[in-house]
């Protein structure tokens, strides 16, 4: 097989062609190594490359596992980045800092554990913004990351290293994480898949038990659907400590991702009344591809819970401050760390180190109303549908976008505020693309769903997949 027939292949039809022998690891290996070498110097996605002979050394001893009977794994052989932001035993595991640009972990972050037991090879690490702060894809210590469609445009972030190396098919597919859109952002400017998942579901270190349900979450990215639910299905736990992850069912992913969509119920959120800004043509994008979900069954109707969006936004940014502070006071409250980051990551720190205690609990009761109201409503509908991002892909050489159509954006991060209501309301959103990536304009929509609800949004993206490829 011709490695370009290779890196065509989807990950499931790779999963299927390495277990029957008909690829080997090797070949696989190669022919990623390849396009890695012809693509990533053009987009800088993957970081930290490990020795190409080395991995084909270990690939080797893959098949050689394999003709020694040792029993298949769902990814043996597949090359994978993990996202750097997550611990690698024995990789640089910098999370895009000067401060950590040294850091060799001893151990894998519990994500990398179950990927490393699949059978995946780690070839390096997917780029990422200092410490994944930011919607735009660029630290000191690797530069910043070009959009998979014009280098010269923004990859979105903060898995902006995964989005582009699985939408220029570097990787079969890629774990990210996402607290304010780090999966959903860069998938929706990359044209691929990105999955932010219920709290607990995926193992993502220990959580600051100050905050519950979690912010922060991993979740995979893939170039379809049902690559999506292989790599949910790796990177998916279910301990029982953690109680929001025993609302996910761990056999769901293997279910049929078919099903019959007619009468769903769906509410197209919009701008939120206006409370939001959007670049000219986002809007339009997404509201041009509502007929596909209409087209599966489902029907579609405008509708905006009633809400405080402002004091929603407030609370979102007490708690993301109080988290990243409490996160790393440790690290940063060092002084000569702490000249080391970015104004953006010191604004943060020192917002959260400020926060007085009725600050953060204003805001917990704020999110408390939210998810309260989110219950009540999705007794009405099945799913809410709202642009993944308020902006097309933007000039690299920009850190943020300081205004959308006249609007000031007054944080680094306030371009972003699409994403926050799926972020505070505890439940799966899965972003899928519209527009025309391919010219530089990726956009995306994100199809929410209560917590637990995977494999719902997962067989909502399929359905609407099958209806976008049929109408290409």
């Amino acid at each position: 097989m011709l490695h370009t027939d290779v890196i065509d292949l989807s990950a499931v039809a790779l999963m299927a062609a390495l277990h029957k022998r008909e690829l080997s690891c090797v070949e696989v290996m190669q022919a990623y190594l390849d396009r890695i070498a012809f693509c990533n110097p053009q987009h800088n996605a993957l970081v930290a490359m490990r020795d190409a002979s080395q991995l084909l050394s270990e690939a080797g001893e893959k098949d050689r596992a394999l003709g020694h009977g040792d029993a298949y794994s769902l990814l043996h052989g597949f090359p994978m980045a993990p996202k750097d932001l997550q611990p690698v035993a024995g990789m640089a595991s910098t999370r895009g800092s000067l401060v950590f640009k040294d850091n060799i972990p001893d151990t894998d972050a519990d994500v990398v554990v179950r990927m490393r037991r699949a059978g995946a090879l780690f070839v390096g690490r997917s780029n990422t913004p200092e410490f994944g702060l930011g919607g735009h894809t660029y630290n000191p210590v690797y530069g910043v990351t070009g959009n998979a469609h014009d280098p010269a445009l923004s990859a979105g972030g903060s898995s902006g290293g995964a989005a582009v190396a699985v939408s220029r098919q570097m990787l079969p597919f890629a774990d990210g994480s996402d607290m304010m859109g780090s999966l959903r952002t860069p998938a929706a400017f990359n044209g691929v898949y990105g999955l932010r998942t219920t709290p607990g579901l995926i193992p993502n270190g220990v959580q600051d038990a100050s905050v519950t349900p979690a912010l922060s979450v991993g979740g995979p990215m893939a170039r379809s659907i049902p690559d999506l639910a292989l790599l949910l299905s790796v990177m998916a736990d279910f301990p029982e400590k953690l109680p929001f992850s025993r609302t996910a069912q761990a056999a769901a992913f293997t279910d049929p991702l078919q099903r019959d969509f007619q009468g769903t119920r769906i509410a197209w959120l919009g701008d939120l009344n206006g409370h939001l800004a959007f670049e000219a043509g986002v809007l339009e994008a997404c509201e041009a591809v509502l007929s596909l979900f209409s087209a599966t069954g489902c029907v579609v109707e405008p509708y905006v819970p009633q809400f405080d969006y402002s004091a929603l936004w407030q609370a979102w940014i007490d708690l993301r401050s109080h988290l990243f502070y409490r996160a790393n006071s440790e690290a940063l409250g060092v002084e000569k760390h702490f000249a080391l980051i970015k104004p953006e990551a010191q604004w943060e720190f020192m917002r959260g180190k400020r926060l007085e205690a009725d600050q953060l609990e204003a805001a917990k009761r704020i999110r408390s109303h939210w998810l309260a109201l989110l219950d009540e409503v999705f007794t009405h509908y099945d799913y809410l549908l709202v642009p993944s991002a308020q902006v097309f892909p933007f000039d690299a050489a920009l850190h943020w976008p300081s205004e959308i159509e006249g609007r000031k954006m007054d944080t680094y991060h306030r371009w972003m505020e699409v994403v926050i209501p799926a972020s505070m309301a505890g439940g799966p959103a899965l972003s899928v693309p519209v527009g025309a990536p391919e010219s530089g304009r990726g956009a995306g929509i994100q199809i929410i769903a209560r917590p637990g609800a995977e494999l719902a949004v997962m067989q909502l993206g399929h359905a609407y997949d099958l209806a976008r490829r049929g109408t290409d």
